[in-house]
């Protein structure tokens, strides 16, 4: 634990843990030091020179951003040498940069404008210069206009550091820019256009790419809420207006590795608007789908419920709410009577191990264990996990790296094994209980026979030495990972491909008849599907009913359709695969007469005749309540091999299809 440092900041004595830079130290007495290329939770490299402060007795200005605070310091951080050293700054700044302020996008959420009112600049007293650079417009998702860039760097930081390494400065002095290897578009380079840039950029220089004439910041309804696109359960900021959705930004805190969001999450939104869209109920009529009334449709749907009953299958995505899967449960259980419950995690976890997932904080973790999963920004795999373990490696922690395969994680790994997962979690545990004096006899014995290798002994070393460590595995390795979680402490996470996993089999979504594939295949008179799930043929099932919100290959041959909402148009909770709840705001009104799946839950039940059930599981509570880790094999379950990339792909399949996001799946086809 970090010993606490007493300083004086602008005449107010404060503590503050040792090692805290003296612009943060500000910060937590509410003075705020002017700067431009500061990033929270990155080093600071003091290159805008805005920050500089004076510390009593010494040699002259220092870099608020760089300098650790010390016992006893004392700072002034406003004096008028140091004012008219920041108003010199901006005016030199201002000659480079366009004045159209009236009109620019960004007023009023512009650092370099704010600076420039506090210094009282209108005109930079230097000669104006005017570079001319082309604009980058030739894809749908960022813009970037060299001309509005203040040199900051901060958007060659950002994304080097979550390691996709696509913008960096070129030239010297007041010619450089920043831009992409041999200047050309983003889209000739290996941007994913997952928009981190965006978000970092404190002027007009990089922007959404569609944000013209659309509103100003202070015009917009902010809504807070989670994306549901993947397993990573990204935080995000909705914003809103004229109940138009214009832009989805990152939410996590700033100083998080949490801190981003992929393309899907940032510009899938488009979708909402898509001609796919479902917006009233549907019914087969002879061989077409045609719109009918919720009344109708909740007739003939409560009328088939009430004559299947344990005939009846259900299969529901994970990508709904804690509140969705709780109603659906009561629905099937309670109202319809059948146990033939299943969720399309069954496809890639068994719910034990998603249960049993440790609830981590990753910015805590100096030391971090894929064990067979390969998250990846550029096959847009788990791209989140992919970003804040890059991330969390570039601030200190290390990375091992256990796969079959050689993963582009590995590059950033301390130690990279490639092979079968299984054994090689066994060789670290060997190599482990080879330095220990106590061994747990039934540990010994599931040991014998395994040999270790410099790799595993190397892993080992870093696991022994590490005071907060995080395995992040593939469900079908929990046990094995698990194992190593008994000898050392660790945290272990069977990382899931879905964004609810843990919530929806927390509320109880994984029922003890059929399973999803028992259900596919046949051997059900009615089967009742939720969400987008990864299979586009019609099951051999007498009747089908979707619930979806886009009108998906699936639902094209189902005989009864329901037009959901999509999670920006929802509201209640999840959990993410950390463990955490989450909370999910509505951002939209339901497209037409969709509604959320709570509500159509809630409606059948109505219908039949029968009131749904309060939930029976507080999901706060039993995420909580984990389990102990006890000895198992060092074994890959089989059954779950599932390609993360392929799977999420198929999930969004009518997001990409319905937005911009189509765009970039043709072009990365071309590649």
């Amino acid at each position: 634990m970090s010993k606490n440092v007493n300083l004086k900041i602008d005449g107010n004595t404060i503590k503050v843990p040792e090692g805290t830079t003296l612009l943060d130290a500000a910060e937590k007495t509410g003075v705020h030091i002017p700067n431009l290329c500061y990033i929270k939770g990155m080093r600071g490299i003091g290159a805008c020179r805005m920050c500089l402060v004076d510390v009593e007795g010494g040699r002259g200005p220092v870099t608020a951003c760089t300098a650790k605070v010390k016992e006893g310091m004392v700072i002034d951080t406003n004096t008028e040498n140091l004012q008219d050293m920041r108003k010199f700054v901006i005016d030199l700044i201002l000659s480079m940069h366009p004045l159209d302020c009236m009109t620019c996008t960004k007023a009023g959420v512009c650092t370099l404008q704010q600076y420039a009112y506090d210094t009282g600049i209108k005109e930079s007293t230097f000669t104006r210069k005017d570079f001319g650079y082309p604009v980058d417009t030739a894809n749908p998702f960022i813009k970037r206009d060299p001309d509005y860039c203040i040199l900051c760097g901060k958007c060659v930081r950002v994304c080097k550091e979550q390691g996709t390494n696509v913008l960096e400065f070129m030239g010297r002095g007041v010619g450089s820019k920043v831009t992409t290897a041999q200047d050309g578009p983003l889209q000739e380079s290996d941007c994913t256009f997952c928009g981190s840039c965006v978000d970092a950029c404190p002027v007009n220089s990089l922007l959404e790419a569609d944000r013209w004439r659309k509103g100003r910041e202070w015009e917009y309804e902010k809504t807070d809420s989670v994306c549901l696109s993947c397993g990573n359960g990204c935080d995000i900021t909705i914003k809103v207006k004229d109940n138009s959705i214009i832009k989805i930004n990152t939410r996590a805190d700033d100083t998080s590795s949490e801190k981003y969001i992929c393309a899907i999450g940032r510009f899938g939104f488009d979708s909402l608007l898509s001609d796919q869209r479902i917006t009233a109920p549907m019914k087969r009529v002879g061989n077409d789908l045609q719109e009918t009334t919720w009344e109708d449709a909740l007739k003939i749907v409560a009328d088939k419920f009430k004559t299947s009953g344990s005939k009846t299958g259900v299969i529901s995505s994970a990508g709904i709410l804690n509140e969705d899967a709780s109603a659906l449960a009561s629905l099937a259980e309670d109202v319809i009577k059948t146990k033939n419950i299943d969720t399309t995690v069954s496809l890639y976890a068994d719910a034990d191990s998603i249960r049993s997932s440790d609830i981590v904080d990753i910015d805590k973790a100096d030391l971090i264990v894929l064990a067979g999963i390969n998250p990846s920004q550029w096959e847009r795999g788990l791209p989140a996990l992919d970003a804040s373990i890059r991330k969390r490696v570039s601030r200190g922690a290390k990375l091992i790296a256990i796969n079959s395969e050689d993963i582009k994680a590995g590059e950033v790994a301390a130690v990279n094994l490639i092979g079968d997962e299984a054994s090689i979690l066994a060789m670290i545990a060997k190599s482990l209980t080879s330095k220990s004096k106590k061994v747990d006899k039934d540990m010994e014995s599931a040991l014998s026979g395994v040999s270790t290798t410099e790799d595993s002994d190397n892993a080992s070393e870093l696991l022994a030495s590490s005071k907060s460590t995080i395995i992040y595995c593939a469900p079908s390795l929990f046990n094995a990972s698990r194992n190593i979680s008994i000898l050392t402490g660790a945290n272990v996470v069977a990382v899931p491909l879905e964004a609810n996993s843990r919530g929806v089999i927390t509320a109880g979504l994984s029922g003890e008849g059929m399973t999803y594939q028992d259900m596919i295949t046949g051997n059900t008179d009615l089967l009742y599907i939720i969400g987008e799930v990864p299979f586009t043929q019609r099951p051999d099932s007498k009747f089908l009913i979707v619930q979806t919100s886009y009108l998906t290959r699936l639902a094209k041959e189902a005989d009864i359709v329901l037009p959901s909402a999509t999670y920006l148009e929802s509201s209640g909770s999840m959990v993410n695969y950390l463990g955490k709840v989450k909370k999910v705001n509505k951002a939209s009104a339901p497209a037409g007469d969709s509604k959320e799946h709570k509500e159509i839950f809630t409606s059948i039940a109505k219908v039949i005749g029968t009131k749904l059930k309060s939930t029976k599981v507080d999901i706060k509570k039993a995420v909580k309540a984990g389990s102990k880790a006890k000895l198992m094999p060092f074994e890959k379950q089989k059954g779950f091999d599932v390609d993360p990339a392929s799977f999420i792909d198929s999930i969004n399949a009518s997001m990409i299809k319905g937005s911009r996001l189509s765009w970039l799946k043709e072009a990365l086809a071309a590649d």
